[in-house]
């Protein structure tokens, strides 16, 4: 028998799952749970694909999961781990300390969230209270994290605006893989199409000829929204071409253009009060080519386009492919340009 902190009692010792890319840290977390007997390491996941098929396999009772992971973040890995596994118990050792990441992170399911440096620290306590049901948090994140359960949804609350703010539609989603990705932009492109309104998709290639037979499959009568003028399609790399100069969006370029574009597909759906949905990755582009202050520009541009306009307008970022992933400050740069923000 041994006794938890808090009185409780146990028979059998805790299977652990350690999952993190970078090995020595995987070994140093190794050897703190070694100090207590009953933590027995079954096995360790340096990606998160890995992390969920031994979380299948294995079912451990409790595993601990890093967020900037090879081929599937730390997040998505969780969401699919809680279905697979539902029993296991899930604490976030992470390096990223922004509030909104933590939120998102706990909406899976997990029950707790440390930060890496403070690992030495609070890993052992951090241990024992999700062990014991109870949610815990780092304390250098306590103050962060607002009152309440966090949303299981993927979704980061709105930022917050001032009561004489025109509401705007204008979000960003960040994904690990394409076919969720593909799932969403079908949706968001295809529902704004058969409700009669137009659709504008900056996209690159690929990205444009997957999108064609998903809208046919969801019963969008596509020859007939681009002969309206309602469907346009516009290469992703072409489309930054025209606006930007010495590496940063021209503003007068990029609003001229785009509310050419938003005028001609509003009036193509004849209506008063016709809608356009706006899907571009531009902004992806520009970060992956690691120019972070060009696509809060552009952001921030798009901000002022859906506050002119009645449009809805969608932002992607694509974790999965750009190595190291996003730092907390290029995140909550982008998180503070839109009015919602989601993890994939």
């Amino acid at each position: 028998m041994i006794l938890w902190p808090g009185g409780i009692l146990t028979e059998a010792r805790v299977r652990v799952l350690v999952v993190d890319d970078y090995e020595p840290f995987r070994q140093f977390i190794s050897s703190r749970l070694a100090r207590r007997l009953e933590l027995h390491v079954v096995s360790m996941a340096s990606d998160g694909l890995e992390a969920v098929q031994k979380a299948q396999e294995l079912r451990p009772d409790l595993i601990l999961l890093d967020i900037g992971l090879p081929s599937l973040n730390g997040i998505e890995a969780a969401r699919q781990i809680r279905e697979l596994s539902p029993e296991s118990k899930i604490l976030f050792v992470s390096q990223e300390s922004s509030a909104d990441v933590v939120q998102v992170a706990l909406g899976t399911g997990a029950r707790g969230y440390i930060i890496k440096t403070d690992a030495g620290n609070e890993l052992l306590e951090a241990v024992s209270a999700v062990l014991r049901g109870e949610l815990f948090v780092g304390r250098r994140l306590a103050d962060q994290i607002t009152s309440g359960s966090p949303r299981d949804d993927g979704a980061v609350a709105p930022r917050e605006r001032q009561k004489s703010e025109t509401p705007i539609s204008h979000e960003a989603a960040f994904y690990s893989d394409s076919r969720r990705f593909l799932d969403d932009l079908t949706e968001f492109i295809g529902g704004a199409l058969n409700a009669g309104n137009a659709a504008i998709v900056v996209a690159t290639e690929l990205h444009r000829g997957s999108l064609l037979p998903r809208l046919q499959a969801y019963r969008v009568d596509l020859g007939a929204a681009i002969e309206q003028g309602r469907y346009i399609s516009l290469d992703a790399a072409e489309t930054l071409s025209t606006y930007m100069h010495n590496g940063m969006p021209n503003p007068v370029r990029f609003l001229k253009s785009f509310d050419n574009l938003i005028a001609a597909a509003t009036e193509a759906t004849n209506r008063d009060q016709g809608r356009v949905a706006i899907f571009g990755e531009c902004v992806h582009l520009l970060w992956e080519q690691g120019n972070v202050e060009a696509a809060i520009q552009v952001e921030k541009l798009g901000n002022q386009l859906a506050n002119k306009r009645d449009a809805d307008i969608l932002c992607s970022y694509f974790t999965g492919i750009v190595q190291g992933g996003m730092d907390s400050r290029c995140f909550k740069q982008i998180r503070a340009e839109h009015s919602a923000v989601y993890f994939r």
